[in-house]
């Protein structure tokens, strides 16, 4: 791998640690957490505290001190949060809105004892025979990063814990998603107000665990919420003028459900969406605005997305089906009128984006080894948690700025040119090559020959041979 981008890709990220000093304590704490980020890259095993110190080479001192960075709390994790909301500020403009995506997502466990776990839904098991596992419940708020060619990141802007009530207990309040999530857009549009960006926008996109009127009720100023709702959901229409006679009504007439909208023939509007290099056609509808029981305070905007059918594999003979897809999005008061707080291919190309949270899971768990670290008390239990998914999103966050989302550095390898957007694997052997001082991996293997038997036994004894005038 050659790339004359490496030096500078170890910039940004130094740059961005130091941008984070304020969350520590003191110096040799900093310096101590910036040994341990890393010690992340260069850990081939599982991404254990004690793995990493190993890696450092820090075998014969005492390793209490670097695992008191979490059970002592040396560093203010909602500090970090906020530094690094701070630095993706200069990529999206006051203008335009600043794109936030909220989902839940499980750390499995195996200890039935260990602070935060409990009995939760295997998404590992076929959905025809739901299983349990042993698991700790976190929300993800992640930064969508502005799109490009249809393609973005989730950057972990804030990972909080969601312990349910029958948790083992930690220091962590127990909570359902929701209200963790609202916890996050609460203290991002805090957060936003006191970096003077009082008139930005905040977009939050999620799944339909968040369609709760509690929700919906609890939600900051100056922030748009849009969900995916149930194809069954309840809905009325505003409610008429009153009169000045009786009671004055709060809802109006029940209106269709989302699905029956789908049988209407008229009042379909056509989106070309790019998404990952290829060109979606929508069909969709915005209908509303309209309110939901017990909640008559705050007007919805429905947003109804027709299934398609389309081609994969060669010459499309394999065909697919997508099923149709219903959203509520907040309306925003207008003089007097209710309208969509931002056009509606808009919110459809950023629900879309969505999906980057799951993909960030994936490299976070099966990859980054997040919540592999041995740590077990009722502090470090939830913190070094939310320390991975930190040092993940500096990581990342330096590779945007080294390279955008597609100048990473070329693949090694001849048989695949590579993807679009560069891989997390691609950010990963980069910063390796950067820290290890080479910009080319040669290859150590060379292949046998006729007489290997006779030169592995050769080596062998040479091997011998050091080994016993080492002992005299």
């Amino acid at each position: 791998m050659q790339d004359s981008t490496f030096p500078e890709l170890l910039q940004h990220l130094f740059d961005l640690l130091q941008a984070h000093r304020s969350a520590f304590r003191q110096e040799r704490t900093f310096r101590r957490a910036i040994g341990l980020l890393l010690a992340e890259v260069w850990v081939f095993a599982r991404h254990t505290v004690t793995q990493a110190l190993l890696a450092l080479g820090w075998t014969s001192s005492d390793w209490s001190a670097w695992y008191r960075l979490f059970s002592r709390q040396r560093f203010e994790e909602e500090e970090l949060s906020r530094c690094l909301l701070a630095q993706t500020l200069t990529h999206v403009p006051e203008a335009e809105p600043y794109v936030i995506g909220l989902d839940g997502v499980q750390v499995p466990r195996c200890s039935q004892k260990m602070p935060g776990t409990s009995w939760l839904k295997n998404p590992r098991t076929p959905p025809f025979k739901p299983g349990i596992h042993r698991a700790q419940r976190f929300v993800h708020g992640g930064w969508l990063l502005p799109i490009q060619r249809g393609y973005s990141r989730a950057l972990p802007l804030r990972w909080l814990p969601a312990f349910p009530h029958k948790a083992v207990p930690a220091e962590a309040p127990n909570c359902t998603e929701w209200q963790a999530g609202l916890q996050v857009l609460h203290w991002l549009r805090k957060g936003l107000d006191a970096l003077q960006r009082t008139s930005q926008l905040v977009l939050a996109v999620a799944d339909d665990s968040y369609d709760v009127v509690e929700c919906w009720q609890g939600l900051p100023e100056r922030t748009v919420l849009a969900v995916r709702t149930a194809k069954n959901r309840a809905l009325y229409a505003l409610p008429p003028a009153y009169s000045g006679r009786g009671r004055r009504r709060k809802y109006g007439a029940h209106v269709a459900a989302p699905a029956e909208w789908l049988h209407q023939a008229e009042g379909w509007q056509t989106h070309e969406l790019e998404v990952r290099g290829r060109c979606l056609s929508l069909v969709y509808r915005v209908e509303g605005p309209y309110l939901r029981q017990r909640l008559a305070e705050r007007p919805l905007f429905l947003i109804v997305v027709r299934g398609n059918t389309w081609g994969v594999g060669k010459q499309a003979r394999q065909r697919r089906y997508r099923q149709p897809a219903f959203y509520l999005v907040a309306a925003a008061r207008v003089g007097d009128t209710w309208q969509l707080p931002l056009p509606a291919p808009t919110l459809l190309a950023w629900l879309w984006q969505r999906w980057e949270l799951e993909v960030t899971h994936r490299e976070l768990k099966s990859g980054f080894g997040l919540g592999e670290k041995q740590c077990w008390n009722a502090r470090s239990a939830v913190l070094s948690v939310q320390w991975s998914a930190w040092v993940y999103a500096v990581l990342v966050l330096a590779g945007f700025r080294t390279w955008g989302l597609f100048d990473g550095p070329k693949t090694p390898g001849r048989w695949w040119p590579g993807a679009a957007r560069w891989s997390f694997s691609t950010l990963w052997r980069g910063y390796r090559a950067a820290l290890w001082g080479t910009r080319d991996f040669r290859p150590s293997w060379q292949g046998t020959s006729d007489n290997w038997l006779k030169k592995a036994n050769w080596l062998q004894g040479l091997q011998n041979a050091v080994a016993g005038s080492t002992r005299t």
